[in-house]
């Protein structure tokens, strides 16, 4: 449900966290980012630093295997884990006791400054997904768009200390249900289909708004597609990686050469069954090693709304090695 989940997991955990946020920097901090005592790290503290770097590797994972909303996941349970964390560390509380406990500050310093790493990295880490949220962000934060390429992800050090934020902006608008009612409203006026089939559509209509949203990444550039060197290939072997559910070992000819890819497609595909496919891979991708094993690239699928992987591929016979663009 759009309106559900926009409600309780976008307004309610990764919107509540940011504001949250920015309201007490610019209450107990002066608006600036406040210095990391590293004598004064408390568990809390440690737990939290161990959970924005780990967030990135997990959803890194979950791209690379195709499976998206376990990397959406990602994202909205490190805001959830913010929100816990700010709730362990009190800030608001330690600040009534800072007259008779001035070391309380320390903790209220190491408080919000991790809180703040944890959002510029939430802003990484969604903007494949939500890219104008993303923008926001990094306006609030005042850096420059280059902060939000995915290497950055999973560093504690993106804000720098006494660096001055601008005041929090609304991310997320919680939709009342008068709002979903008149656009159901509007989809029945001029139609004479029934009733439950007009509410189907309306649904169809609020969940394919969703997935744009979700699924709308950064405008690009000509050049930066032009990069991008995609050929097509057969699939010539395919076999599990030992100890990996989810991977298979793929060898594809290029036309001009050979190459081994490792592509989590394993859970939807039998090795047997995709010998022989047409492919088209990103072959100009930096290599990376998985399971021990070296990837000199990537095969490009589609994920249809039932979660199922299609290969790209064209309906006429074309040579292997050609160019797509």
């Amino acid at each position: 449900d759009f309106q559900e989940r926009n409600n309780s997991e976008l307004v309610s955990i990764f919107g509540n966290f940011v504001n949250r946020t920015w309201v007490l920097m610019h209450k107990l901090c002066a608006g600036k980012v406040p210095k990391l005592h590293a004598g004064a790290l408390d568990n809390f503290d440690k737990q939290i630093i161990s959970e924005i770097q780990q967030a990135e590797a997990r959803a890194q994972t979950a791209l690379e295997h195709f499976r998206f909303r376990d990397a959406l996941f990602e994202v909205m349970d490190l805001a959830r884990k913010g929100n816990k964390y700010m709730q362990e560390k009190d800030p608001w509380i330690v600040a009534k006791t800072l007259e008779s406990n001035p070391e309380g500050q320390k903790s209220i310093d190491n408080c919000l400054h991790l809180c703040l790493q944890l959002t510029a990295n939430l802003a990484i880490l969604a903007n494949p997904f939500m890219p104008n949220t993303a923008k926001k962000m990094i306006h609030m934060m005042k850096v420059v768009e280059r902060m939000l390429e995915w290497e950055n992800a999973g560093k504690i050090d993106l804000l720098k200390v006494g660096y001055s934020l601008r005041a929090p902006e609304l991310l997320f608008r919680k939709i009342e249900d008068e709002e979903i009612r008149k656009q159901i409203d509007k989809l029945r006026a001029g139609s004479a289909a029934p009733d439950a089939k007009k509410e189907a559509r309306a649904e169809m209509k609020i969940e394919k708004a969703e997935a744009e949203i979700v699924n709308l990444k950064p405008q690009i550039v000509f050049d930066d597609f032009a990069k991008i060197d995609l050929k097509t290939g057969t699939i010539l072997t395919a076999e599990k990686v030992e100890k990996a559910d989810k991977l298979l070992k793929l060898e594809i000819d290029l036309g001009f050469e050979k190459r081994t890819i490792v592509s989590g497609i394993a859970q939807h595909f039998q090795p047997d069954a995709i010998i022989g496919k047409k492919v088209v891979v990103v072959a100009n991708l930096a290599p990376r090693k998985m399971r021990g094993i070296e990837s000199n690239g990537m095969i490009l699928m589609a994920e249809n709304a039932a979660g199922k992987l299609i290969f790209i591929n064209s309906d006429d016979e074309v040579e292997n090695g050609s160019n797509v663009s």
